[in-house]
């Protein structure tokens, strides 16, 4: 239950992160309280999840998984780089995190 609590928090990391920078600063309403209300119920997610998870690990997971998802966000819907070396970076973060819930 906790890897789930885990990836749930990292999910959401990618949508307040997404959301904010569709916010401009702050000055579009909807997206800033989508940014903020998802970033709360992530870090809830992430000290619900620290309860049976150990704290270096439960925070590389979810950072990792984090970037991850706000790089493949910024690939796909931003038209940010794709390029070969950005994208083994990225694939050398996911293995890590598998590494960490393997071990």
């Amino acid at each position: 239950m906790a890897w789930l609590l885990l990836l749930g928090a990292a999910v959401l990391e990618v949508v307040w992160a997404a959301a904010l920078e569709r916010s401009a600063g702050f000055s579009r309403p909807w997206p800033s309280v989508v940014g903020i209300t998802a970033a709360v119920a992530g870090f809830v997610l992430l000290t619900m999840a620290l309860r049976d998870l150990p704290l270096g690990t439960a925070y590389a997971v979810w950072v990792g998984l984090g970037a991850t998802g706000v790089a493949a966000v910024g690939i796909l819907a931003l038209g940010e780089s794709a390029a070969p070396a950005r994208l083994l970076c990225l694939a050398l973060i996911v293995a890590g995190v598998v590494g960490l819930k393997l071990l």
